[in-house]
């Protein structure tokens, strides 16, 4: 997917309207029997699916190829327009979502704008809501260490492999530290020991910042380790097929996790949940835990 500036630049300087503090607090998605089809009809790549991922819950979404999980993300992202159905962010309209840019994007393609460097790249967010250059040079900085990308800021993204554009597309969806992330496969192109570290980064940034998080996968441990809930989509029309509840450890100071016999559990559950053994979701199961 190619982002150009006009997903930045769209009413970027709005002034977001000061909260009440004893206001209830917002789901960060809301999904409500919402269904998309292509082709004048031809295709239906999701039907009926309603879910809501609670503010600073991370849930990820997994499910076979084609089965519309990157479809869904577009929709959250207002990049795609449901054929039925509603969707709100933080309580708003999606397209309301974008313009206000409560969420940062990262896919499976980096989308950077090949004439500014890594650092300018990191830093666009920022510019476009005015932050003085100073502080985005900081800022910037700080993200490229955390991506192990720190001696490339000068350069651009023709001179980086497409693992390394990847983790400055993930530096630059942070950089504003959103209220939410929407992330599809965006380790898929990174070698294991980077994208374990990433995986860990994320953990700590979406618990520092409370930004919820939903992350589009093909990794059924990468959903495990990474996750509160795993939506498992059915194959095309994608339904939501299960949602199994994941974690009870402490992923951010346990490395030794993954070799729990909790984890491997929760593992086997989403394998289940895959082959539909395990097809038990009612509605009342797809809100926040």
């Amino acid at each position: 997917m190619t982002i150009s500036t006009t997903m930045f630049q769209e009413e970027a300087a709005m002034t977001p309207s000061v909260a009440d503090p004893g206001a209830p607090v917002a789901a960060a998605v809301e999904l409500s029997a919402l269904g998309k089809t292509f082709a004048a009809g031809a295709v239906t790549a999701l039907s009926d699916v309603s879910l809501t991922v609670a503010a600073g819950e991370f849930v990820s979404l997994i499910g076979p190829s084609g089965c519309g999980k990157s479809t869904l993300m577009r929709i959250i992202a207002d990049l795609e327009t449901p054929s039925s159905g509603t969707v709100t962010v933080h309580g708003k309209s999606a397209r309301q979502a974008r313009i206000d840019q409560d969420y940062g994007i990262a896919f499976q393609q980096a989308g950077l704008l090949e004439w500014r460097t890594v650092a300018a790249n990191v830093e666009l967010p920022l510019e476009l809501h005015r932050v003085p250059k100073a502080q985005r040079r900081a800022r910037s900085a700080e993200l490229l260490a955390m991506a192990g990308l720190s001696e490339f800021a000068d350069r651009y993204p023709a001179e980086l492999s497409g693992g390394m554009q990847q983790r400055v597309a993930i530096a630059r969806a942070l950089a504003r530290e959103p209220s939410l992330l929407l992330m599809d496969e965006p380790f898929g192109a990174l070698d294991e020991m980077t994208r374990e570290r990433m995986q860990g980064e994320l953990l700590r940034i979406a618990g520092e910042t409370g930004a919820a998080v939903v992350f589009v996968t093909h990794s059924i441990p990468e959903a495990v380790y990474l996750s509160d809930r795993v939506v498992v989509l059915s194959a095309r029309p994608g339904r939501i097929r299960d949602i199994v509840a994941t974690g009870g450890w402490d992923r951010q100071a346990d490395s030794d996790v993954r070799s729990s016999g909790e984890f491997f559990a929760a593992v086997a559950a989403v394998r289940a949940a895959l082959r539909g053994e395990h097809d038990h979701t009612v509605a009342g199961e797809q809100g926040p835990r």
